[in-house]
């Protein structure tokens, strides 16, 4: 069986179309969803614009934010059964004997090949899935809202697991895309008062992170970041990647504070970082996710203590990737999610 699939075929800018792909045949230790939604990630408008900084494995069908149900079971797989609603992780390749893996931190095994990229991802009908990534997903829980499990997931182990955030703590998060707004999400949560910083054109997605309480600030977020004493926001999170808006978190940081640096940009920085040893300022990288993150993010959408609905921009067949591509890409929405056909 054939399905329509969204492929990125070349490392070319605009190197995507939808191509027609054979239905998957899976391994002793993987299970073949049925995707029932796949949310569109910034990294694959990244490799749509030809502006990522990871390899590729072309052709590749995108998408690695999904969940759907259990078509069918390999072999070697216990503990689940055909009809199981799941969401999976994205390490589809570890190495289950690198140090990293060993420790549970296979996210960060130099090896990984996740989907999307390295093996093909879930903006089709069908994809193969190892086992262990296997989360199953509350009923109460709609797939179009399961799918940004992932994201979700990027956010909490960027502000909860590296980040030092307490109660009443100030955070400003450059960049209101999905895993900006998250991140917002996320400190809001654990006590802090939380601005997110934007372009002019970006009004009407800082209009949704007021709906979560956080301050939107247009420009230049200076006053607010030093309104309580002068010297600065306790944590800033970098959710653009861009090499401006590192600067603009070492001038935001206040002394002996935190940037944790979870976008992506390849762009060289052409600048000093000497402001983050004379403010003796931690600078935190953050990376993906692991299960014990997953298993607390789900907890957290079932419980209905995180809600992930006002972000959600609309939901396209597939084969209108194009048009969900370009509402995200121009900040017209947060998140598009996808359904495959």
């Amino acid at each position: 069986m054939k399905s329509a699939a969204v492929v990125n075929y070349a490392e070319a800018k605009g190197s995507v179309e939808i191509r027609e792909i054979e239905q998957p045949e899976i391994g002793e230790d993987e299970v073949l969803l049925e995707v029932a939604n796949v949310g569109v990630c910034g990294s694959d408008l990244h490799q749509w614009t030809s502006d990522h900084s990871w390899p590729v494995n072309y052709p590749v069908v995108l998408g690695h934010e999904f969940g759907g149900k259990i078509l069918e079971i390999g072999p070697r797989v216990e503990g689940w059964k055909t009809g199981d609603r799941v969401v999976s992780e994205t390490a589809a390749v570890i190495d289950p004997l690198n140090p990293m893996s060993r420790v549970g931190l296979y996210n960060l095994d130099p090896t990984r090949k996740g989907f999307g990229y390295g093996v093909n991802g879930a903006m089709t009908r069908f994809v193969k899935v190892p086992a262990r990534c296997l989360h199953r997903v509350p009923e109460q829980v709609p797939f179009e809202e399961a799918c940004l499990t992932e994201p979700c997931c990027v956010a909490y182990n960027a502000v909860v697991v590296n980040s030092n955030i307490r109660p009443g703590d100030r955070v400003v998060v450059i960049g209101p895309g999905t895993i900006g707004m998250l991140c917002a999400v996320m400190a809001r949560l654990n006590g802090a008062e939380v601005a997110v910083l934007g372009l002019e054109a970006d009004r009407g997605r800082l209009e949704i992170a007021k709906g979560y309480g956080c301050e939107g600030i247009i420009g230049d977020a200076t006053d607010w970041a030093k309104s309580r004493d002068g010297l600065g926001a306790d944590l800033i999170v970098d959710a653009a990647g861009a090499s401006a808006t590192l600067k603009i978190a070492m001038n935001l940081v206040r002394p002996n504070g935190q940037i944790t640096k979870v976008g992506w940009g390849p762009q060289p920085c052409n600048f000093s970082l000497d402001p983050i040893v004379q403010k003796n300022v931690r600078l935190q990288g953050s990376f993906s996710h692991n299960w014990p993150i997953w298993e607390k993010v789900i907890g957290m959408m079932g419980s209905g203590m995180l809600d992930v609905k006002p972000i959600i921009g609309g939901v396209w067949p597939v084969t209108s990737w194009l048009e969900a591509f370009e509402k995200m890409h121009h900040g017209e929405v947060v998140k598009s999610v996808l359904k495959p056909v």
